[in-house]
């Protein structure tokens, strides 16, 4: 499961006194079982580029291949490709809208016209994936939990149509610290155990830094940077250029370094640098 990106280029309201070109002649490719972190300043580019990838929107030019498929062909049946790639949007919790948690879950794998026992079988298995127990949460409305937990039904609710890829736009956005960890631990045994491709758009340095395997960087609807975590964050100076920030270790790490600490410059989160401290230490 492959996507593949080509010279993609979107243009919003297009020969308008507001036309704005939000994808700038973009190229990549994200391969099966990635963790893809994709960051960039407000208005880079992020969300129009993830929501090319299921066919929400359509490119002014360029392609889209999911596997073999060309998405962005006449004809094509996107309702096949949303099937393999799920999209969480911002907030996903402002779409839930069932009675109980069961039929918020249920509604996306009985549009897919499963029979009841399959349906069944998918939202108690994507409740435990996101730790809801089943019996304990089936019958309770989602408008009754906390913010973490309603966010984890939403992304039950995409994890139960069992797609190959999923997008998730800033799954933490205005989360407590609580939330937000449970919602980045779920997210990681996502990727680990179900070995999906994991496309997520954050504009917390540290959650990239502790998570991605990849890191994309949009500045001005381009891909500027594409690279492993150490390579982005050593190019801090670009990274600042474009309004974005390394994460607050790597900063701390390079005053140490300054002052004549030996501590490598590939160090970016806070479990790395306290285990090159101690290091220093003992």
């Amino acid at each position: 499961m492959s996507i593949k990106i080509e010279n993609l280029t979107h243009i919003y309201m297009p020969n308008s006194p507001f036309e704005k070109k939000a994808i700038d002649n973009v190229s990549i490719e994200i391969n099966q079982g990635e963790f893809i972190a994709l960051i960039g300043h407000t208005g880079s580019g992020k969300s129009t580029l993830v929501q090319h990838m299921n066919g929400l929107l359509k490119p002014t030019s360029g392609t889209i291949m999911i596997d073999s498929t060309n998405i962005t062909a006449k004809n094509v049946k996107l309702s096949d490709i949303r099937k393999r790639v799920g999209l969480v949007f911002q907030y996903p919790e402002y779409q839930l809208f069932e009675e109980t948690i069961e039929k918020d879950i249920s509604y996306g794998p009985r549009k897919l016209g499963l029979n009841e026992e399959e349906i069944s079988i998918r939202v108690k298995k994507a409740m435990n994936v996101v730790g809801l127990n089943y019996e304990e949460y089936k019958d309770k409305s989602p408008f009754e939990l906390s913010g973490g937990q309603k966010r984890r039904v939403a992304i039950a609710g995409v994890v139960a149509m069992e797609p190959k890829v999923l997008i998730l736009d800033e799954p933490t956005a205005g989360l407590d610290p609580k939330g937000r960890d449970e919602i980045l631990g779920q997210i990681k045994k996502l990727h680990k155990e179900y070995n999906l491709t994991i496309i997520l758009v954050s504009h917390s340095m540290e959650d990239v830094a502790k998570l991605a395997e990849r890191i994309l960087v949009m500045d001005n609807g381009k891909c500027i940077l594409d690279g492993t975590p150490s390579q982005i964050f050593k190019n801090i100076d670009l990274i600042e250029k474009v309004g974005l920030a390394a994460p607050q270790v790597t900063y701390i790490i390079r005053e140490l370094r300054n002052r004549g600490f030996e501590l490598s410059d590939d160090i970016y989160t806070v479990d790395s640098a306290v285990d090159a401290i101690l290091k220093i230490l003992r």
